[in-house]
């Protein structure tokens, strides 16, 4: 159990939080969501101590053991692999080395025999005695096999130094542990593991994440940053997000009498709680549902943009013919000899190697050309693309962010209408007057989609669109894809944005081949598991 009793934070006029009270108890995994700035990190750093509240304290048993998933993934360069894991549990690698030092003394005292002794004692105590064979276990679940456990950190790459820090956070079973992104950079099947890895972790979890399927997944709570407060919901991420939609219809709604308001309310809980039976985690979790009164639920103050993409004309049958494709790098092949052809009703989701991924569609989309093999767009069809670097339309520019979304306006449109779009996507005042090249990732981001809607194109090519957005601008991406009525190409590593996207799958294998199936993601994992297929 951690809880945070009248906790404040300002920095100078800008009030983070004011009068915090929470407890977070075992058995709970609390998704920590709130907008890019609010303050989300900051309040995982006051619960780890790396940071002091103005006001309040934090509260936990001294008794128990905080755990936190470390940001630097230089911190261990010069330890091994495996004994960077251990040192998760400070007091058992205290204990460790510790006693391990008496028994290298040459001239080992009776005192050094008592002490070792207690020593010992502590270290069977913590479970010392198979420290090691279950920091190994961790790492095996996430990717690092027995050949990498005594390598020294420094030679390991980004990703996998990330799942080693990870293990060091997940070993000993930590009575509250904080993950703020633990997703960033692991690869699906690491991503699956440590979802099951939390659903069965029977103490307090706080975790700060994009993903809204790892979050729907762990989560048993949500627990919201928003008004400087954090307000604690039963539920995963999609019930917070319904049902926070839901209280902004309704409280807009002046005129609709309180018996109807409940009445959509108790059908909403109905659904959820349906779904939530499902879950491993849900059988209190929808007993709780159950007694959610009109009251309980709020609306967010949040804003999402308004993401709309609209076809200029229809598309038509033919659309897009890939004969024979290959392309290579530094005398690899990234993907050879690819045949496929895309429907009008297509939304393909391209999985595989990032590198290959990339530039296929970049070949879609003219930027290059393939080595060998040739595509053909369908006369009817209008591409946008968005790339995963997109930095050159931002150098340099000096225009305003009106002057700069003109230059992709096809109608050379007011800048009336330009202001208004731009206020949609959550540019509002002088915000237009901006210079691009200032602008943070999120906002680039949302420019770049605003340049794509302008384009009224009926064949979106998307290379990680989702790249640098919070979790307001995801779903608003997310939904606005989802109405699409044209093709569309596309990569992302968000489960739930692809899941909810695309209707058929093809995966970039390791020899450049590619598997093309009509499924679902989810449907075509089930697929490949069922047919024994591994990269």
């Amino acid at each position: 159990m951690i809880a945070v009793s009248n906790v404040s934070l300002r920095f100078g006029d800008r009030k983070l939080f004011e009068d915090v009270n929470i407890r977070f108890n075992p058995g709970n995994c609390y998704g920590l969501i709130g907008a890019n700035g609010a303050g989300k990190s900051t309040f995982i750093k006051i619960l780890s101590g790396d940071i002091e509240t103005q006001e309040g304290n934090v509260i936990m048993d001294p008794d128990e053991r905080l755990a936190v998933l470390k940001q630097d993934h230089f911190e261990y360069e010069e330890f091994e692999v495996l004994e960077t894991v251990m040192m998760g549990h400070k007091r058992l690698y205290e204990v460790m080395n510790e006693k391990n030092a008496i028994y290298m003394k040459e001239n080992f005292s009776d005192e050094d025999g008592m002490r070792a002794a207690e020593l010992e004692g502590e270290f069977a105590d913590m479970n010392g005695w198979e420290a090691e064979s279950d920091a190994a276990i961790l790492l095996q679940g996430l990717g690092i096999g027995d050949e990498s456990l005594s390598k020294k950190m420094a030679d390991l790459t980004g990703s996998e130094k990330v799942k080693v820090l990870l293990a060091q956070a997940l070993f000993g079973k930590p009575d509250v542990l904080l993950l703020d992104e633990p997703t960033n950079h692991l690869d699906l099947k690491a991503i699956q593991w440590l979802e099951e890895f939390l659903i069965n972790f029977s103490n307090t979890v706080i975790v700060v994440s994009h993903d809204r399927h790892f979050l729907n997944k762990v989560c048993t709570h949500i627990a919201d940053l928003d008004f400087g407060k954090i307000q604690v919901y039963i539920g995963n991420y999609d019930f917070w997000y319904e049902s926070s939609q839901l209280a902004l219809k309704l409280s807009q709604d002046q005129n609709t009498k309180k018996e109807e308001k409940i009445k959509e309310l108790q059908a909403f809980i109905a659904r959820f709680s349906a779904n939530a039976s499902k879950s491993k985690q849900a059988t209190s979790r929808k007993k709780t549902l159950d007694k959610i009164e009109l009251d309980d639920i709020r609306p967010s103050s949040r804003k999402y943009p308004y993401v709309n993409f609209q076809m200029g004309r229809d598309i038509g049958n033919d659309v897009l013919t890939a004969s024979g494709i290959s392309m290579e790098r530094e005398g690899k092949k990234l993907f050879d000899d690819v045949h496929f052809s895309v429907n009008k009703d297509d939304k393909i989701i391209l999985i595989g190697d990032p590198i290959a991924k990339s530039t296929l569609l970049r070949v879609l989309a003219e930027e290059v050309e393939p080595s060998e093999g040739s595509i053909r767009w369908g006369v009817t069809t209008t591409r946008s693309y968005f790339p995963i670097d997109y930095s050159e339309y931002f150098t340099g520019n000096e225009l305003s962010l009106v002057d700069w979304l003109r230059q992709y306006s096809p109608d050379d449109e007011s800048e009336t209408f330009l202001r208004g779009f731009l206020g949609r996507m959550l540019f509002s005042g002088e915000e237009v007057k901006k210079k691009p090249s200032v602008l943070s990732g999120g906002e680039k981001v949302r420019c770049m989609l605003s340049r794509m809607m302008l384009a009224n194109a009926n064949v979106l090519l998307l290379d990680e669109p989702t790249n640098h957005l919070d979790l307001e601008s995801i779903q608003a991406v997310n939904n606005g894809l989802i109405t699409f009525k044209g093709a569309m190409i596309f990569t992302s590593h968000d489960h739930q944005f692809i899941h909810t996207i695309a209707n058929r799958v093809i995966e970039i294998m390791p020899d450049g081949s590619i598997l093309d199936k009509e499924l679902s993601f989810d449907q075509f994992l089930e697929w490949k598991d069922s047919q024994g297929i591994k990269n």
